[in-house]
């Protein structure tokens, strides 16, 4: 916790937890300077096939080393879970490419350690954001758009879903009871815990994009990958949506195509078959895509009554 007398954060009240995946260039360094706000720094070595763990060993650090490279959810969750088992009741986040500012562990830690937040998000976006590409931005926003539609029933809106810097609680350490895959953990996160009724915030943070390894994934199949588990997360949970949007848009194409069509034929005496297969076929598909979301959502109704009354 912090130390009221000085207001400085005393070393041991939390765990920073740092997956890393061929980060021998910068790792020693990203230990060296976490070590500086807390005595115990986790290292996930996620499969490394360079001397990450070695490095992270001489600069003080915990490691884990697994076997094979699992993904970043993967290695997160063993941090959390060595984390738990030390008894830490509060976890920072950081990724281990150098990205982030370990001086900002401060920060970020700040609002968990004096109670007023289970999940704080480091986010990129509150202040300028300079020094992220335009093409990173856009595709954080549409990520950002989607996962904050993800969190049903919560009333959290983040700025900057998938920022790998946060802070968690002991209360939020103990509700990630979900499944995660690769870089899904921070959208997967805020899905999950924010329903919860989970205080969750936000503080600004800077980034730097200028290391060795950049980004270990395409970020366009990293954007569509997070997209995709994100209208997963989604469709399971607002099902109308997903379903209802898109079947009300098509079914109104197909009465619009229809109306076109028998206007033409009103006016010339020609009807183009093709335009009234495809109009019917339109609004066919549309009124079913409708009908299921009713009654998909009126199921997950049902489940949550049925979870609520338990």
């Amino acid at each position: 916790m912090a130390d009221r007398a000085t207001g400085e954060l005393r070393a041991g009240s939390f765990a920073v937890v740092v997956p890393a995946y061929n980060e021998g260039l910068v790792i020693g360094s990203v230990v060296l300077q976490a070590k500086r706000h807390t005595d115990r720094v986790i290292v996930v070595d996620d499969g490394s096939a360079d001397r990450t763990a070695a490095i992270a060993r001489l600069a003080g650090a915990d490691v884990i080393q697994l076997k094979k490279n699992g993904g970043k959810a993967r290695a997160m969750m063993a941090g959390f879970a060595r984390a738990r088992d030390l008894e830490y009741d509060t976890v920072v986040m950081l990724d281990g490419d150098g990205q982030h500012d370990p001086d900002e562990i401060p920060i970020v830690v700040a609002p968990v350690l004096a109670g007023e937040a289970d999940l704080v998000i480091g986010s990129r976006f509150l202040e300028t954001g300079a020094g992220i590409p335009v093409y990173r931005r856009a595709g954080q926003l549409v990520l950002t758009r989607f996962t904050n539609l993800s969190a049903d029933g919560g009333n959290f809106v983040t700025t900057d879903s998938q920022s790998g810097f946060r802070a968690l609680s002991r209360r939020a350490l103990e509700n990630l009871t979900f499944a995660s895959e690769g870089y899904n953990i921070e959208s997967d996160m805020i899905a999950y815990l924010a329903p919860l009724d989970l205080k969750v915030t936000e503080v600004p943070i800077t980034v730097t994009y200028d290391v060795p390894h950049k980004h270990k994934k395409n970020p366009i199949s990293h954007g569509f990958g997070v997209l995709a588990r994100i209208v997963e997360v989604i469709g399971h949970r607002r099902p109308l949506l997903i379903f209802g949007i898109p079947g009300g848009i098509i079914a109104l194409f197909g009465i619009g195509l229809e109306i076109y069509t028998f206007s033409v034929f009103f006016r010339t005496g020609q009807i183009h078959y093709v335009a009234v297969i495809f109009g019917i076929t339109a609004l066919i598909l549309g009124l079913l895509l409708i009908s299921s979301g009713l009654v998909l959502n009126f199921l997950v109704s049902m489940m949550k009554r049925h979870i609520s009354e338990a």
